[in-house]
């Protein structure tokens, strides 16, 4: 046995690498960490640090150990180290260990040879400091196990212990784990807290598992000496919003104020969001109103908020109004708010009011960023403003060092395509895949669109099988708007192919697709077929919208009889989706050319009762043919006429 230690002992000490290393034999390693005098203690300390009498717990771990733990890692001389120096094997020893700059391994080679000294068990916080350290490692395998073990050990573990293992493990995306752990330590270990139930709540709204969240408030609910507080409601609040369940999250509003819990500004401004969403515009108003008036300071995403709301429901003065307010208030504007009301001043054609937003940013210390950019030029395309004019924007950007997007592009382009001006889009489509942006779907949508309706469809044609080559796949738009072509050049068979690829390629065709593939069958005459094609939609989950049925009833009306068109027609009339002026144009047209004038006449009548025009030249036979313009009553006609 003696033999065996010495070997042991010299297989350490005269290894080649750890010569080359640090020279000096084991007497000298061991002379190293003998205690130094009390005076030599003192030395070059601060006159000012005290260290208390007696406390052997109370010190600050060797610089020659740390040194030596980093040179030897752990092993039988740093064993030795800690013997030399009279350190006691305790928790806070293992917490210093564990604070040192070494490799995670040795952290976990030290944590299991204390484990198993007599006399000293490991506690939640050293287990705890352990997972921290193998976190911070990135070592998510290892840390998994420790908190197992930690699980299994006869250790106390506190609610704010269980707060903490839930917390770690949310971080490293591990939802399922902490679930698992929570339920373990509940049962076994400790009665969670409200505390405890807000870190797995918070764990799980971050991860988006919302769902799990509303049964957790269940749960904590009947638990009894749990109440939830403001940050379970607020936790809770802001899940249900982003289920859609808006009544959920208003009900739970109106609790927590029954409770005697005060909302704070995020809670407020959920629910400001979800009033506006559901169309309560006064509600929300009156909400920012209570804020006020309970104390509860207005944030720069309440005011965002209002001003989105407020300017959706088309009240642009108000929203602007809103944020000049807020300046006057001293909230700081941020770069999203701003970014908002520009979008709804050009949305409301008021470009000249956009642009001098855009201006004053720079004075409000915001920074315009991509999508700031994006909006301005997106504005100036749909206030029919001069492409050049969008353009230089986005030259601008450039010069002011804001990167395109692929957004940047696909605004551009389509803002060509819809100007005439194919070619310059093509070369900004060229410019986006040199700049290395992914095939983007909606710029090629533009571009296969206008050269559609340029009649170029051969080009159309090139582009979408560009698209299939470099990104592997077409989304369900862009499919529709190839469909639409080819029925429009009488390519109906390579349409209805098209159709049947993207279903085998699992791109489940849209209500768009359904309506191309539609209006290329009428338009040959295949109205039964489209009739047919209709009821599949339907029966696939895809609901038709008022094209949908417009399509059907133009293909009947020319050519099956006033008599399909009227029964497609009074169904109409009949269900949610009502006529529009094209579906009753249709039928005039359609009783005007089957000599049906008194039906025809009628049917004028219950239009300018709605107060839908007539088609012009259906509108002029007729009125030739019955002649009974004073009896019903007709306008003047459309603008013009």
């Amino acid at each position: 046995m003696i033999s065996g230690s010495i070997t042991l002992r010299r297989t350490i000490s005269t290894s080649t690498h750890l010569c080359q290393r640090i020279k000096q034999t084991e007497s000298e390693i061991v002379q190293m960490f003998k205690l130094a005098s009390p005076k030599d203690e003192t030395q070059g300390l601060p006159m000012t640090q005290k260290f208390p009498r007696n406390n052997s717990s109370v010190r600050t771990l060797d610089e020659r150990f740390i040194r030596i733990l980093k040179i030897f890692k752990w092993g039988p001389d740093a064993e030795k180290a800690l013997e030399v120096l009279k350190l006691k094997v305790d928790h806070r020893l293992v917490h210093e260990v564990l604070k040192i700059d070494v490799q995670i391994h040795v952290k976990i080679q030290f944590f299991k040879w204390a484990g198993k000294r007599r006399n000293f068990e490991h506690d939640s916080t050293t287990y705890i400091a352990l997972i921290h350290c193998l976190e911070g490692a990135g070592m998510f395998g290892e840390m998994w196990k420790t908190i197992q073990e930690m699980v299994r050990s006869t250790c106390v573990i506190s609610p704010a212990d269980l707060s903490e293992i839930v917390k770690v493990l949310g971080k490293a995306k591990m939802v399922n784990k902490a679930l698992s752990i929570f339920y373990q330590i509940k049962g076994r270990k400790c009665k969670p807290t409200s505390n405890t139930y807000n870190s797995m709540i918070l764990m799980l709204m971050q991860e988006g598992h919302h769902e799990k969240v509303h049964e957790l408030y269940n749960e904590m609910s009947n638990e009894g000496n749990c109440l939830p507080d403001t940050v379970t409601y607020s936790a809770l609040i802001a899940a249900f919003g982003k289920l859609g369940r808006d009544d959920s999250a208003i009900s739970l509003f109106d609790e927590m104020k029954e409770n005697g819990l005060y909302p704070t500004a995020k809670i407020y401004t959920t629910i400001l969001g979800i009033y506006f969403k559901l169309g309560k515009v006064e509600k929300a108003l009156g909400l920012a109103q209570e804020m006020k008036a309970k104390g509860c300071a207005l944030t720069v995403y309440t005011y965002t908020e209002l001003i989105k709301g407020v300017g959706k429901a088309g009240k642009v003065d108000e929203a602007y109004g809103i944020f000049l307010n807020m300046i006057k208030e001293g909230c700081k504007p941020d770069v999203v708010l701003i970014n908002n009301l520009i979008n709804i001043l050009g949305k409301a054609g008021r470009l000249v009011d956009a642009i001098k937003l855009f201006e004053e940013m720079k004075a409000l210390h915001c920074t315009p960023n991509v999508v700031t950019y994006n909006t301005v030029i997106k504005a100036l395309f749909e206030s029919k403003a001069r492409a050049s004019e969008a353009f230089l924007w986005y030259e601008k950007m450039k010069e002011n060092g804001v990167f395109p997007s692929a957004f940047t592009y696909s605004i551009l382009i389509d803002g060509f395509c819809k100007t005439n001006r194919v070619e310059k889009a093509l070369l900004l489509l060229e410019e986006m895949d040199e700049q290395g942006f992914a095939p983007c779907p909606a710029a090629y949508c533009s571009l296969i669109d206008a050269l559609g309706k340029a009649k170029r469809y051969e080009a159309a044609s090139e582009l979408f099988q560009e698209l299939r080559e470099n990104s592997g796949h077409s989304s369900a738009r862009v499919y529709a708007v190839m469909i639409k072509h080819l029925g429009k050049s009488g390519r109906l068979s390579e349409a209805v192919d098209l159709f049947n690829e993207m279903k085998k390629l699992g791109c489940n065709p849209d209500v768009y697709t359904y309506n191309a593939l539609m209006s290329g069958m009428v338009r040959i005459g295949m109205i039964d077929e489209a009739h047919s094609l209709l009821r599949t939609m339907e029966e696939n989950g895809c609901t038709p919208d008022l094209n949908s049925h417009n399509i059907i009833l133009n293909g009947f009306a020319r050519t099956g009889g006033p008599k399909r068109a009227i029964e497609i027609f009074t169904r109409m009339k009949n269900s949610h989706i009502k006529p529009d002026v094209v579906s009753y144009n249709t039928v005039l047209g359609c009783l005007s050319r089957a000599g049906m004038f008194e039906e025809a006449a009628k049917l004028m009548k219950e239009m300018n009762s709605k107060g839908y025009e007539y088609d012009l030249i259906t509108y002029s036979s007729i009125l030739e043919a019955v002649g009974k313009i004073d009896e019903y009553h007709m306008p003047a006609g459309p603008a013009g006429l």
